[in-house]
């Protein structure tokens, strides 16, 4: 819940020096959220060891990263064409989760979803390793009007990384990617934009209710919301020329790091 301390966070206290590492911070999880996903795993650290209170930090990131997921999703605009319909339809699910997941950060305690977020995470990984494989095995018992949309499973796990990603967020696009992958007889690329374009849209919803509710260092997101906007354009100039296992084979890395410092760092 949020407390005191995440009021008291002042972000004029902020060095030049910690203002660079933010913005640095912010260029490199634009990059990775475009390509991969998890990039807060590296600004939340950064924010953290600025002195930004936990709820300050989260809410702080949630904003400023939303400009760098825009920034990747329009990069992949050319793999988002004849995705519309996938977009309104995964939006509106998305954003319900994101307000209930923004809206549970001030009534659970921070350690009621750090201790699974891990398990999360390795779930993904293993859906990621074994796509094309599963993918194969549910094109083959899939009903033909599931083809395009996945089915009324696809939109409850949508809600769920939409409730994950308001909450705290790293790894989402881990999630997505890992879930549509299976879900959906589609591109690598194309389910990276999708995810690129939700992962938006999910940051930005979480946004507005911090907005209302928390207390945001302007200056960090700021400094987060230009790093991590160039960051976006870099990710996706290299990640639209990754060959989809390779693009597969880093998703695993990252996601094996970012369960190594969630571990690690509790």
């Amino acid at each position: 819940m949020l407390g005191p301390d995440d009021r008291a966070s002042d972000s004029s206290a902020v060095t030049v020096l910690q203002g660079v590492a933010i913005f640095v911070a912010g260029i490199w999880a634009g990059a990775i959220n475009t390509v991969v996903g998890s990039g807060t795993l590296v600004t939340f650290p950064v924010l953290l060891a600025c002195g930004y209170a936990p709820v300050t930090a989260n809410a702080t990131n949630s904003l400023g990263l939303v400009p760098g997921s825009l920034s990747g999703a329009f990069g992949y605009r050319a793999e988002l064409r004849g995705q519309r319909p996938r977009l309104i339809r995964f939006g509106i699910v998305v954003t319900f989760g994101s307000t209930l997941g923004a809206s549970l950060l001030f009534v659970l305690p921070a350690s009621a979803f750090k201790a699974i977020v891990p398990v999360f995470i390795a779930i993904a990984l293993v859906l990621v390793v074994l796509q094309p494989r599963i993918a194969r095995w549910a094109a083959s018992r899939r009903h033909p009007h599931e083809e395009a949309t996945g089915g009324r499973g696809l939109d409850a796990a949508m809600f769920a990384t939409g409730v994950y990603g308001g909450y705290f967020g790293a790894a989402q696009g881990i999630l997505q990617v890992a879930i549509f992958g299976v879900a959906l007889d589609e591109d690598m690329q194309r389910i990276n934009a999708l995810k690129n374009a939700l992962t938006a849209l999910v940051n930005l919803v979480a946004a507005i209710v911090f907005v209302f509710v928390a207390h945001l260092a302007w200056g960090a997101v700021a400094e987060l919301a230009v790093g991590a906007t160039i960051g976006g354009q870099v990710g996706a100039r290299i990640g639209r020329r990754l060959p989809p296992n390779v693009l597969r084979g880093l998703i695993v890395l990252v996601g094996l790091a970012a369960i190594a410092r969630l571990v690690f760092d509790s």
